[in-house]
């Protein structure tokens, strides 16, 4: 298959590099008379000075911190100090495109990544400085972060998501005949959007293919789904032995498997096979959540939208049991002590985009503004150093701590006492900082 890393990556570089400002540069900056939300603290702090040198909190003192010519000094005057927000279920090409512009003929890849480009910026300017890519085609946006030719979040990426025909990640047009019998790859196999793969040598194939461009997960569809056209909710996807296969090939590489899955059997299967982290799950029983406790599994969830009138009837029938159980998921989850995680899985749905900050309030009928405060930085940052080695950035994130990266938001205000000012990125975060840069400075 080619490989359309270093085609995007050059037309980031040439064409677009112009119309993204780069971030503050001064690496010692002092942020000083702020109260810390720390991550995992039910308060915030008194009055203390944070020492960014570098990219990493090197101190945190109630008393004054000495600093010399060169220092960029930052007067908080009272303001919240907290981590910056962590989604762990992004699709930054996806959720940049219209399912309209997805099947567009005029397609290319210099569209796609004008898309998501623009779409990464607005996402760190609403205070998101990590995610995790859940699946689709993210290597030329990764590098483009990295390398400071585009501003955005850190990106855990999972590479193309992996599916056997007929399942979550087929996404065929009808016209379009299976690769294995008339040897032309699909249209979204070429836009490194999916591996459709079956039996064990597949399964192993696309896994590796994933982790060689710089995978930090792997993304497996273990069930059906409500945005796919084949596949209904509850059918089971993949055997035993295929995921098993795509399991010790992410664990030879010291990373883990991620899966889509709703059904009890779906993630039973899967948690048997090895997977450490089920995405979804919103149609689990008591029975399948315990098994996920015994074995340390992570529940990756979201708290959907309802179901709309301008939504395919197909997928709004589709939608029906999801919707319906996720109202149970989450206290059931949160009763039996799960690690749990939280993201937005935004799809085809661009506009969808400028409410990620707003859906984090929809928890707040399950969960205090302190608990869910810690689960989008601490627990959604613990959820990212699964990736062990294969991690992208080294380091501690979704805390405030010395020795920390310095990934950072100030808030005017305290979100634990309000938690709807989390909702207001562009008027509340006064400063965002990632990796020891300023990317936003309203004080200035």
């Amino acid at each position: 298959m080619l490989s359309l890393k270093p085609i995007c990556t050059f037309i980031f570089t040439c064409f677009f590099l112009p119309l993204f400002a780069q971030a503050q540069e001064s690496r010692n900056i002092l942020f000083e008379n702020v109260r810390i939300f720390d991550g995992k603290s039910n308060s915030l702090s008194g009055p203390v000075n944070v020492w960014i040198e570098g990219n990493k909190i090197k101190s945190i003192s109630a008393s004054p911190i000495p600093s010399g010519d060169g220092v960029t000094k930052i007067l908080g005057n009272g303001k919240t100090l907290m981590p910056g927000l962590i989604d762990v279920h992004v699709h930054m090409a996806f959720g940049a495109l219209s399912m309209r512009e997805m099947m567009s003929p005029m397609l290319s890849e210099g569209v796609i990544m004008e898309k998501v480009g623009g779409g990464a910026e607005r996402m760190l300017m609403r205070g998101f400085t990590s995610v995790r890519d859940a699946g689709g085609p993210i290597f030329p946006l990764k590098t483009a972060v990295d390398t400071d030719q585009v501003k955005g979040p850190r990106i855990w990426p999972s590479g193309a998501t992996i599916s056997q025909t007929a399942g979550h990640g087929d996404f065929r047009t009808p016209e379009e005949k299976s690769r294995r019998f008339f040897g032309e790859p699909s249209r979204a196999e070429r836009f490194n959007a999916t591996f459709i793969a079956d039996g064990r040598d597949e399964v192993l194939t696309a896994v590796r293919e994933n982790l060689r461009f710089g995978a930090s997960q792997i993304k497996l569809m273990a069930g059906g789904g409500t945005s796919s056209a084949y596949d209904p909710v509850d059918v089971t996807q993949y055997t035993f032995d295929e995921m098993r296969a795509a399991v010790e090939a992410a664990e030879d590489w010291g990373t883990y498997v991620m899966v889509h899955a709703y059904t009890p059997r779906a993630v039973q299967r899967a948690i048997k096979a090895g997977v450490k982290c089920v995405e979804h799950g919103q149609m689990l029983d008591e029975k399948t959540l315990r098994l996920m406790k015994r074995k340390g599994v992570w529940l990756s969830t979201q708290n959907l939208v309802e179901s709309t009138p301008d939504m395919d009837p197909q997928r709004i029938e589709k939608r029906k049991p999801v919707i319906e159980g996720q109202a149970k998921l989450w206290p059931m989850a949160k009763k039996m002590k799960l690690k749990i995680a939280w993201g937005t899985d935004f799809l085809f749905e661009p506009e969808l985009n400028e409410q990620q900050n707003s859906y984090i309030l929809r928890l707040q009928q399950w969960f205090s503004n302190a608990e869910i405060l810690k689960m989008v930085t601490h627990d959604n940052g613990e959820l990212l150093q699964l990736s062990g080695l294969r991690s992208p950035y080294p380091g501690k994130l979704g805390v405030v701590e010395a020795g920390a990266l310095a990934d950072l938001i100030l808030v005017d205000g305290d979100p634990l006492a309000d938690l709807s000012l989390i909702a207001n990125p562009a008027d509340k975060f006064v400063v965002i900082m990632k990796d020891g840069k300023v990317y936003k400075n309203l004080l200035e």
